[in-house]
């Protein structure tokens, strides 16, 4: 499982509307590192010359529908998404303290997926600089992924996502997502045939927002 979020955990009037977490679930993290080394050393050499790591915010449209489009080829594949409507928002206290509102959210993602009889391995984009905060999140995100299913071994690991191929697949995910909630862009969500599920938090009894 790999974890990555876009947009931003602030609510100041220059802030995103939403924030989004995805979470991409495969059997075998084989075929995306052997995507990523076909766009590197062949499809995409000269551009990503020199560049770390694929990244959606500073890809190409035709760089950004090649990785979305290789996703829906490989077997198995599944994406949660949860969707932070801030201005839905009412509790002060996440509001005020940005870790506690990712957990949060980041738990409601995790109530969402049901995994029985499987090991689980986990990197989450590596975004907070303090040990105590990952081990935080760590024990908030195990009890909400417990929830429910019959996990074997779970281990959880805050990595590099230039490291990792599938953080990066996360990451264009996580983005394509915004661009729907935050933008009304569908031109890349559209893209995806695979399983994907969408969550948006908080929910109206009559919701007559309308995204594309």
């Amino acid at each position: 499982m790999y974890i990555d979020e876009s947009g931003d955990l602030g609510f100041s009037t220059g802030g995103s509307k939403v924030l989004v977490i995805s979470a991409l679930i495969v059997n075998d993290k084989k075929p995306l590192d052997r995507i990523i080394k076909n766009f590197r050393r062949h499809k995409y050499k000269k551009v990503l010359s020199g560049a770390p790591e694929i990244k959606a915010n500073s890809s190409s449209s035709k760089l950004r529908v090649d990785m979305l489009e290789k996703l829906n080829e490989l077997e198995n594949a599944l994406a949660f998404h949860i969707i932070l409507v801030k201005e839905r928002l009412n509790s002060q206290d996440l509001k005020n303290k940005k870790h506690k509102l990712y957990n949060y959210i980041a738990g409601i993602l995790a109530d969402g997926i049901i995994i029985n009889g499987d090991d689980i391995e986990v990197r989450i984009d590596k975004s907070k600089g303090k040990q105590f905060l990952r081990d935080d999140f760590n024990q908030y995100f195990e009890k909400h992924i417990r929830k429910g299913s019959s996990i074997g071994k779970l281990s959880i690991h805050h990595s590099q996502s230039e490291s990792f191929s599938g953080l990066q697949f996360a990451d264009f995910l996580a983005w394509s997502v915004f661009q729907k909630y935050n933008w009304n862009n569908c031109e890349y969500t559209d893209l995806l045939r695979f399983g994907n599920h969408y969550n948006i938090f908080p929910r109206k009894k009559e919701d007559k927002t309308k995204w594309c």
